[in-house]
C-alpha cells in the first residue's frame, strides 16, 4: 500500500485536509456529509499503485477547518479547483459520494477543462422537498447548540447511510459509520447540513453542460436517495452511464469496496487513456 501523506490547503471554505498516496494521474475523492476522507481507504489502497489518490476531508469535517457559515455547490466546486491549483494539477478524475457527487456535477459543468472523468455515487441533482427542508433546518439548529455529536444523530446516520444488507450482515460497516459520525464537530457540520440539504437547489438543467465522461452509481438499498432520483440525475448528463449496485446503501465505497473498485477501474480505463496503465 502506498504511503499516505497529510496536507492542508487554504480554500474559500477554510483549510481543507488532504490524504495523498501513490503516483500517476490524479484521482480526487470527495465523501458524503458526516464522513471524512477515510471513507476512501479501500480505494486509496487499490488505486494508489497506479494513480495519485487524493482523499479529501471536506470542509468542516475530519482534519479540515471548522465551517463558519453557509455555502453552496459552486463554492464547493471552487474548493476543488483551489485544491487542484495547490497541487499544481491541471485536471483530475473525480470519485464523489453524495455531497461529493452533487459537487462533482457542478464542477464538471463549471470547470470542464479540469475534469477528465467522474464517477458520481449515491447522489442527486434535485432540490429538497418542503417537508425534508423543514426537518433538516430543525436538525441543523439542534446541532448548532450541541457540544458533541448526539446519539440521535449517530442512530439517524446509520439508518440513512447503511443499506438493509449492511445493517444485517456487515457490523464493521455499521461500526465505521457510528465512529465517523460520533467524531464529527456538530457546530461545524450543522453548516454543512444546512447548505447541502435544506438549501440545495435543482441542478438538472446545468448538468446538460457536462462534457466529461461520467458514470453515475446508485445503491439499490439507498435510503437517502432512491434509485429513480439518482437515475434522473444520470439522464440529465449527456452520455452518462448509470449503474445500480444490489445490496448496497448510501456509502457504496465502504459497503462494497471490491465491487466499487472494479467498477471505477473499468470505467476510468475506458474513459481516459491516462488511466489505462
Amino acid at each position: 500500500m502506498a504511503v499516505e501523506e497529510l496536507h492542508q490547503v487554504a480554500t474559500r471554505l477554510g483549510r481543507v485536509q488532504l490524504r495523498l498516496s501513490g503516483q500517476g494521474p490524479l484521482l480526487v475523492c470527495w465523501p458524503s456529509l458526516l464522513m471524512d476522507g477515510q471513507l476512501w481507504r479501500a480505494q486509496a489502497a487499490h488505486f494508489g499503485g497506479r494513480y495519485r489518490v487524493v482523499s479529501i476531508d471536506p470542509p468542516g469535517h475530519g482534519g479540515s477547518e471548522a465551517l463558519r457559515g453557509h455555502f453552496d455547490m459552486d463554492d464547493c466546486a471552487e474548493v476543488l479547483r483551489e485544491i487542484l491549483d495547490a497541487l499544481d494539477a491541471p485536471d483530475c478524475a473525480l470519485l464523489g459520494n453524495s455531497w461529493g457527487g452533487m459537487m462533482g456535477g457542478v464542477f464538471a459543468a463549471r470547470h470542464p477543462q479540469r475534469l477528465r472523468a467522474a464517477v458520481l455515487m449515491n447522489c442527486t441533482a434535485s432540490a429538497v422537498g418542503l417537508r425534508q427542508q423543514l426537518e433538516f433546518l430543525l436538525l441543523a439548529g439542534l446541532l448548532r447548540r450541541s457540544r458533541r455529536a448526539p446519539d440521535w444523530l449517530v442512530r439517524r446516520a446509520v439508518r440513512a447511510f447503511a443499506g438493509e444488507t449492511s445493517e444485517r450482515e456487515k457490523p464493521a460497516v455499521v461500526a465505521e459509520i457510528r465512529a465517523r459520525v460520533a467524531a464529527a464537530d456538530p457546530r461545524s457540520v450543522h453548516w454543512a447540513i444546512r447548505s447541502v440539504v435544506p438549501y440545495r437547489v435543482d441542478q438538472h438543467a446545468r448538468l446538460a453542460e457536462v462534457r466529461a465522461p461520467v458514470l453515475v452509481v446508485a445503491g439499490a438499498e439507498d435510503r437517502t436517495f432512491p434509485v429513480a432520483e439518482t437515475r434522473r440525475m444520470a439522464e440529465a448528463i449527456p452520455g452518462a452511464r448509470f449503474e445500480v449496485l444490489p445490496g448496497v446503501g448510501h456509502l457504496a465505497a465502504l459497503e462494497a469496496p471490491e465491487r466499487v473498485n472494479r467498477l471505477v477501474e473499468d470505467f476510468l480505463r475506458e474513459a481516459d487513456p491516462a488511466f489505462a496503465g
